[in-house]
Order: C-alpha cells, then sequence, then structure tokens
C-alpha cells in the first residue's frame, strides 16, 4: 500500500523559511517524478516543484527563486526548503509521486504566511 507522509508546516512571519519533506513507502519510488502542489482556498490545486529521478526540476512560476526542492532516491523522500515566504504562499502543500498515469498523494500539510 502506497503512502506518503508530509511534514514541515506551520505557521511562519513573512520574508521567514519552512521546509518540508514528505517520505513515500510501499514500494521503490526510484523511477518515480516526486513533487509538490498547493491549494489555497477558493483556488484550483498548483504545481509548485516537481523533481525526476535523474534530479531535473520544474517550478511554478511564483515560486522559481524562492524555493529549493530535492529528492533522496535511496530514502524515498522529497523535500522543499521554502524561503521568503510571502503570505500568497498560504496554502495546503501536497507531497505527490506519479509515473506513467499513475499517481498518488499525500494527505497535506498547512503553511501559513501571516505576522
Amino acid at each position: 500500500q502506497v503512502q506518503l507522509v508530509e511534514s514541515g508546516g506551520g505557521l511562519v512571519q513573512p520574508g521567514g523559511s519552512l521546509r518540508l519533506s514528505c517520505v513515500a513507502s510501499g514500494r521503490s519510488f526510484s523511477f518515480y517524478v516526486m513533487g509538490w502542489y498547493r491549494q489555497a482556498p477558493g483556488k484550483e490545486r498548483e504545481l509548485v516543484a516537481v523533481v525526476t529521478s535523474g534530479g531535473s526540476t520544474n517550478y511554478g512560476d511564483s515560486v522559481k527563486g524562492r524555493f529549493t526542492i530535492s529528492r533522496e532516491n535511496a530514502k524515498d523522500t522529497v523535500t522543499l526548503q521554502m524561503n521568503s515566504l510571502k503570505p500568497e504562499d498560504t496554502a495546503v502543500y501536497y507531497c505527490n509521486v506519479r509515473r506513467l498515469g499513475e499517481g498518488y498523494w499525500g494527505q497535506g500539510t498547512q503553511v501559513t504566511v501571516s505576522s
């Protein structure tokens, strides 16, 4: 059974940093794309960042230059370092793994950026 467990969300002031982690279990995810999406109240879920098994990355336009995604294949873990956070980054962040039309989601972790 595939399971994605996220951690690291919370409340942070504007300009601060948070680090999200997601551990995948149930099989090997070495050849899966791993990433993060987010959904703010009243908005559609959107791409934050994804990383391939080979280390290629893709970021949403609104987070480029501020967020960094990385993965550790041996531990089936993907991490999102978020710097220079803004109030508009407030959302539920979801971990995702996918390959060839097969995909799985985590339960989500809340990130709130507020003074």
